[in-house]
């Protein structure tokens, strides 16, 4: 039994079972992967797939059992690894990072550009994608870690790291009827078709909530998951923007105003979500640091560890974070 075979059984069952899939993933090749797969079932004794013809149809109990141990192993491999690098001060590698389109857009930039100062050598992979996805990816080991946003509530799915508090924000053309009002009420906003991100529609979302407790029902007129886009619908006459404050840039108020969103819409807070039980290598902590200056690089690393209880900064907001982020040289 080697680690290649574990790392190609894991494969194939995280690709629903299509070898040719699960090759491209590895880069394998699908003769090569059914030799090591049947490889391993000669030596375990028994099918870890069930298969109708030449196709795997399911996963075995048995399969499903030492999927399960396959996965451990693999990610204790993976931390040996990580640690080592670590000792040996590495500055190769890979780093992975799922979030939303926002957070890729308007934060990571400059917090990217700093870990490439320092870690030049390090590829970079960020991986956008909407806000239900994230934690899929983390879970499932396609990222190294995940950035996203709750309106208060910390994430599930891994270790919560609170990196910053940020606000959404009204926009609208300037010759709009709200572009006078300072902070439109929410009754004023239910009066308008709105245009906000795609989160939005599920009936559980903090927009939705903050309506639904003043008697309200939002017109949602379009979604998206992109914030660039929400403003292009805004410019284009199909609603009231609704977005975060992050994704507001000076170019914006050429043609359009942005406006206090009505209190009763929550405060939302940005999460780092850091995988449980994994080591993380120098430039992921340090990509850490540099989006959320106020964290300690030994900290993080202690709570990775377990050796402590994670008790973390408060986050600064926004507008108190980009004053900060803005005197780091470019």
């Amino acid at each position: 039994m080697t680690l290649t075979q574990l790392r190609y059984l894991v494969a194939i069952a995280d690709s629903g079972l299509n070898i040719t899939v699960a090759a491209e993933r590895v880069h394998a090749t699908q003769p090569g992967m059914s030799k090591q797969l049947k490889q391993l079932e000669d030596e375990l004794g028994f099918l870890l797939f069930s298969r109708k013809g030449r196709s795997l149809d399911g996963i075995t109990s048995g399969g499903m059992q030492v999927l399960v141990h396959a996965r451990r192993l693999l990610a204790e491999a993976a931390n040996i690894r990580a640690y080592a690098a670590n000792q040996r001060s590495d500055a190769n590698g890979r780093l992975v990072l799922a979030t939303t389109h926002t957070q890729a857009r308007f934060v990571l930039p400059q917090a990217v550009a700093r870990l490439k100062r320092a870690y030049p050598q390090v590829s970079v992979h960020l991986m956008p994608t909407s806000d239900s996805e994230v934690l899929n990816m983390l879970a499932s080991g396609e990222a190294d870690f995940a950035l996203i946003s709750t309106a208060g509530h910390k994430p599930d799915g891994g270790i919560a790291v609170p990196l910053f508090r940020w606000q959404r924000k009204v926009l609208v053309p300037r010759d709009h009827a709200l572009a006078s009002i300072g902070a439109p009420t929410l009754a004023q906003l239910a009066a308008y078709p709105l245009v906000s991100y795609e989160s939005s529609i599920r009936p559980d979302s903090s927009l939705r909530r903050a309506f639904a407790a003043e008697g309200l029902e939002p017109q949602l007129a379009m979604t998206a998951r992109d914030a660039d886009l929400i403003k292009t619908y805004v410019r284009a006459g199909l609603g009231v923007g609704l977005l975060a404050e992050m994704a507001l840039t000076p170019e914006d108020a050429v043609d359009l105003v942005a406006l206090m969103a009505p209190p009763s819409i929550p405060e939302c807070i940005a999460w780092a979500v850091l995988p449980r039980e994994r080591v993380l290598r120098d430039y992921a902590t340090e990509l850490l640091h540099a989006v959320a200056p106020q964290l300690d690089r030994r900290d993080v690393r202690r709570v990775l560890e377990g050796n402590v209880e994670a008790s973390w900064p408060t986050p600064p907001s926004w507008t108190e974070l980009s004053e900060t982020i803005a005197t780091y040289v470019i």
